[in-house]
Order: C-alpha cells, then sequence, then structure tokens
C-alpha cells in the first residue's frame, strides 16, 4: 500500500479525450492514478510528494521489441566485415549469441533496464537468445528487470541453427517462464514463447512447439521476413511464403508479435491483418542491416496493429519514432506524409500492445490507468496545447534529457537522479568486465 502525489505538472496524455492539461495533480495509488484535478483545488495525503514545478508528465515509453544482451556488444569490432544480413547474422550475432554466459545474460539485462530508466522506457518487451547458456536465462533477465522496477514481457528466441539439443532447451525454456508467469500473475512480468524466424525452424521443431502449447494460449514472437532471405529459405524449406507458413503452423494470431516484416507482399498483410497479428517495426535496425524499409502505412491502412520497437539499437523511444517518420518519407517518396501514423505507432499502438499482453490499462493519464509516467523540464518556444503536442513531442521533448522516471508509482529516476538501491558505477565496472570476458570467447 502506497501512494504517490505529484504537484503541479503539465499533463500531457495520449489518445485522451483531454489531451493537454495545465497545472494539475496527480494521485497514484497502489500503482494506479487514483485522481487528477486542477493544482490547489485539493488537499491530498500522500506517502509521497513530488513537486513537478511545472514540468510535463505524460505516459512512460514502451519498447515493443528489443534484445536486452546487446548492451553488452558497444564498441566490439572483432566481426568479419558482412556483405548481407545472413553473413552479418553469421559472422556476429549467432557468434555472439553463443559467448553468453547466465552472468551476462543478468549484466546486460540490468544495464539495458537501466538505460530505458533513463530514457523514459517503462517496458520493455524482450526477445532473448543464449545458445550455451538456455537454461534459466529467462529467470536472469527477469531477476535484473524487478531489481530495476521495469515491466517486461520475456521470451526465448527458439532455433534449430545450434542442433537439436539447444532446440529443445529453447522450448523448455520458454515454456518455464510461461508457466511462471500463469502461476504468479504479476503486472510486471510476462511471457511470450520465443521463436527466432521462419528460416532457421525446421518444421519438425514447429510440431513440437505445437504439441507443448496446445492448452497455454500463449502468444508467439518471432522476427517475420526482415530480410528477403527469410523469403527465400523458407520457400524452399516449404514451398510457402514466410507469413503463410506462420499462420499454417498455428503461429499467427492477435496474442503474436510479428517483428520487423519487410519483406512482405499484399497477400501477407491482408493474412496478418485477418488474424490480428501484431507487427512491431523497427526502423534504426532496418537501415543499419540495409534490409529495407517496411511499408507502415500500407499495414495501417490494412488495419494492422503496427507498434514500434528499437531492435535494441537504442532505449530511447522517441529517437526511435523520428528515424520511423523520416524512413517512412523516404519509403513513400513523400516528405510530408504519415506523420499522425507514424507518432501513432508509439503513442496509441505500443500501448494496445501492451494491454493485449499485460492486461492492463495502459498508456492514458487517467483515473484507473496504471501510474507509468515520466517528466520533461521543458520550455516551449512556440504554443503547446492539444493541437501541437505531437509536434512538439517530435521535435521538442525527443531533444530533451528525461528529468523523472516513475513506474507504478515508485519514483525510479528523479530530477535525472537515479533513485534505485544499486551502484550505477559498480554495475557499469562489472558490465565491462563481464564484455571484456564475453569478447574473448568470441570465435
Amino acid at each position: 500500500m502506497s501512494s504517490l502525489f505529484i504537484k503541479n505538472a503539465n499533463i500531457i496524455s495520449f489518445g485522451d479525450d483531454i489531451p493537454v492539461r495545465l497545472n494539475h495533480d496527480l494521485l497514484i495509488e497502489n500503482g494506479i492514478i487514483a485522481d487528477i484535478f486542477p493544482t490547489d483545488s485539493k488537499s491530498v495525503y500522500a506517502d509521497k510528494t513530488f513537486i513537478a514545478d511545472g514540468k510535463w508528465l505524460m505516459p512512460g515509453f514502451i519498447n515493443a521489441h528489443t534484445h536486452a544482451y546487446s548492451a553488452l556488444v558497444r564498441g566490439f569490432g572483432k566481426a568479419a566485415p558482412a556483405l548481407d544480413f545472413q553473413q552479418q547474422l553469421e559472422n556476429l550475432w549467432w557468434k555472439l549469441d553463443k559467448s553468453l554466459s547466465l552472468e551476462d545474460c543478468y549484466s546486460s539485462a540490468l544495464v539495458m533496464a537501466l538505460d530505458s530508466i533513463k530514457h523514459g522506457t517503462t517496458m520493455v518487451i524482450d526477445h532473448h537468445a543464449s545458445p550455451l547458456a538456455v537454461k534459466g536465462s529467462l529467470n536472469e533477465l527477469s531477476k535484473a528487470f524487478n531489481k530495476i522496477g521495469l515491466r517486461s514481457c520475456l521470451c526465448y528466441e527458439l532455433s534449430d541453427r545450434d542442433g537439436q539439443t539447444i532446440s529443445d532447451e529453447g522450448i523448455e525454456e520458454n515454456l518455464e517462464m510461461i508457466k511462471y508467469c500463469v502461476d504468479h500473475q504479476s503486472d510486471f512480468h510476462k511471457a511470450m514463447f520465443g521463436m527466432h524466424a521462419s528460416f532457421t525452424i525446421e518444421d519438425k521443431t514447429m510440431n513440437k512447439v505445437m504439441t507443448a502449447c496446445k492448452d497455454l494460449n500463449v502468444g508467439y514472437h518471432i522476427h517475420t521476413a526482415e530480410a528477403l532471405s527469410d523469403q527465400t529459405t523458407t520457400w524452399k524449406m516449404s514451398s510457402k511464403r514466410v507469413v503463410q507458413r506462420l499462420n499454417d503452423w498455428g503461429i499467427l494470431g492477435n496474442k503474436s508479435i510479428a517483428a520487423h516484416c519487410v519483406h512482405v507482399d499484399s497477400d501477407e498483410l491482408d493474412l496478418l491483418a485477418k488474424t490480428d497479428t501484431m507487427v512491431v517495426h523497427n526502423p534504426q535496425s532496418n537501415l543499419n542491416n540495409a534490409v529495407g524499409i517496411a511499408d507502415v502505412l500500407m499495414m495501417l491502412k490494412k488495419g494492422i496493429l503496427v507498434g514500434l520497437g528499437t531492435d535494441a539499437m537504442t532505449t530511447n523511444m522517441l529517437e526511435e519514432l523520428r528515424v520511423a517518420m523520416f524512413a517512412q518519407h523516404l519509403k513513400q517518396n513523400n516528405p510530408t506524409c504519415g506523420f499522425m501514423e507514424m507518432v501513432s505507432l508509439l503513442t496509441e499502438n505500443n500501448y494496445k500492445i501492451a494491454e493485449r499482453i499485460f492486461g492492463l490499462k495502459i498508456g492514458k493519464i487517467k483515473k484507473d490507468y496504471v501510474g507509468d509516467c515520466i517528466l520533461f523540464d521543458y520550455i516551449p518556444p512556440t504554443p503547446l496545447n492539444d493541437m501541437t503536442m505531437l509536434g512538439h513531442l517530435v521535435y521538442g521533448f525527443s531533444q530533451l534529457p528525461v528529468d523523472t522516471t516513475i513506474i507504478a508509482g515508485n519514483v525510479l529516476m528523479e530530477n535525472r537522479i537515479i533513485k534505485i538501491d544499486i551502484d550505477e558505477k559498480l554495475l557499469m565496472h562489472n558490465s565491462q568486465q563481464n564484455a571484456q570476458a564475453m569478447w574473448e570467447r568470441f570465435k
């Protein structure tokens, strides 16, 4: 039982009937927004009072597709050059994955979670792989996210690329975390069944997954046609395109995430829409890997729920949003198209994805919604109102550091000072040591 009183904030609530409210107070009780009212219009008792002093308060951001272990890759330069995405996987990521220990899983998740808090990201949907340290890896991630106080949805990246034994371990790791989350209902931790991609999962493994999951009512999280190679290899395996194969195996549905979807055709988009499968767009990663730019505007036009992820390129969702918008201008050859549509990925659709997975009312500063919010110390140079707030979000707030991050009424960062019981310098020192050892194992 706890309460937080936020006094004198300027409130921005995405997708709300009242998007902008100046000089308002906010009461969060037991992790849920209990009341909002004009400043000094009510007397309130709370366990903690935060004086916003006119700072701008909005919902915390969600990263709908990422990989925490990538935190240990920053600056790494041992991989052989790659001429295409397949070589990028083989020369870098699949070797690094196999260099991870359980300690690395925990360390990287701590680093990524703390960095997320600093950038106002209050929930992550993670996709993990550590083929030589499969068993217990999701538990290490869960412990790390719990220590920081970040909401997370976890899965293990099942693949046949490292042989049958490791593939079977991947199935079991997913099942254990899914069953744990079912048995220990929490608003902070959820699980999906993770799969790498169609082109690295054989039919016999697909059959094992379907048998194991038939009574679990679970969603799947899988890379989908990220590169053209997924389509060409899948066609050789099955004489089907990627989305059709996933649908035939029962992977698609309103609880499942198809990440990327860069190389899908119109029929595949229709199938994603028909099955109400969620898609997560990761523009920085797609550009970095030179795989292309997903036609997000067409997806939205067809009624697909498209969210925004970073694929571990950043924890800063406003940075990712800006890249998404600029990339779509290039994709459509139109410098003014899609502003509202692209902004909606972050300010509306990511919260809808979270609602499906977590069953929470989230993404608005409104009574009965979760108390996940962030504050910016921002003095707008032009009018900031209901009509202009999204423009300020993309071109103003995005250029500033997050001032304060609150999850379920718990203040994790206040005035840019971390309030979590953690020694950040020691954490980074240990992370450097873990990264160095992991890099030395790379071969």
